[in-house]
């Protein structure tokens, strides 16, 4: 599976910091930061730009700012070939909020938006390309979006200057043949541009979507160290490099990071294969329902998430 022009982004603490308000440490986001050196992955989403208009100090833990300040405490000057980049959601963030790449460690700013506000990430993310950084525009709950309404938003993206689009599957709820079918779809929506995929686990094909993907043409792969994401995660990185057999990423110090960090906090936070997460997945609903019933005491109560559920697709 060797592919030269592949890149791999791990976004362990962006995604990850959904299921604990990114309140990491410090030796924590350092340890995953050097161990995506250490194995030579090529960028490193270390959380979110927002603005404090949206976001409380109290509430969330300083990865949902990445302040300049912050991210030098961990990287300091980033001397490394590893990139750093934080996510941009639309309507969370005001473009005063993201500093002028010279006064950042930061590289890349991911603009994250749904189908109807493409004008307005197409407008922030050439504003942090006038600032200096690395751009792409990651467009969210793809498998809610009817194909007259895509078609519409891939033709917006196309005019832009983004030269980086991604496939989301948000909900975890695709199979190979609407991934095949979608990354189609973009390569001839955007051409020149590079195309990418941020897959989640709900069915537990993330891995195999992310593969599929990369079979069609995809060249940016998104995935988490042991698969530690919103609800059931993400592509698990340990498993992507493990397949891609490029000699340029190592897997070793993955693991190392997982044994010391990542698996002693499953103990913390229930992210992974759940039912609730499988029934939101299955269903094509925005996992947050699941997320709330794993926090009850019913939360091994399968059944009667179903048929929650269940109603409320009939409610739709």
């Amino acid at each position: 599976m060797y592919k030269e022009n592949i890149k791999v982004m791990d976004c362990t603490i962006r995604d990850g910091g959904l299921m604990n308000k990114w309140q990491f440490d410090n030796d924590f986001v350092k340890a995953v930061y050097d161990g995506c050196v250490e194995a030579g992955i090529d960028y490193m989403e270390i959380g979110y730009k927002s603005s404090e208009k949206s976001f409380s100090r109290k509430e969330v833990g300083p990865w949902k700012f990445c302040d300049d300040k912050d991210l030098r405490k961990v990287v300091g000057d980033n001397n490394n070939k590893l990139k750093l980049s934080a996510m941009a959601d639309i309507g969370r963030i005001d473009p005063e909020d993201i500093p002028p790449k010279s006064e950042s460690v930061l590289d890349m700013i991911r603009v994250a938006c749904y189908a109807h506000q493409i004008d307005k990430a197409v407008w922030l993310a050439e504003h942090c390309m006038d600032k200096g950084y690395e751009v792409t525009i990651n467009l969210m709950a793809v498998s809610k979006v009817n194909e007259h309404v895509l078609d519409e938003a891939l033709a917006d993206l196309a005019k832009s200057k983004v030269s980086t689009i991604y496939v989301v599957d948000s909900f975890g709820s695709m199979y190979f043949e609407d991934i095949q079918q979608l990354v189609q779809k973009y390569i001839k929506a955007l051409p020149g541009k590079q195309i990418g995929i941020h897959a989640h686990n709900n069915m537990q094909l993330a891995m195999s979507n992310t593969i599929t993907s990369l079979n069609g043409g995809v060249t940016m792969l998104d995935a988490t160290l042991l698969g530690m994401g919103r609800g059931a995660g993400n592509c698990p990185m340990e498993i992507l490099i493990a397949f891609l057999k490029n000699p340029k990423y190592r897997l070793l110090p993955l693991l190392d990071v997982i044994q010391k960090y990542i698996h002693p906090l499953q103990k913390q936070i229930d992210w992974g294969y759940h039912i609730p997460y499988l029934i939101t997945g299955a269903l094509n609903e925005h996992p947050r329902s699941a997320i709330k019933w794993m926090d009850s005491e019913n939360k091994n109560d399968f059944v009667s998430f179903m048929k929650e559920m269940h109603d409320y697709e009939l409610l739709e």
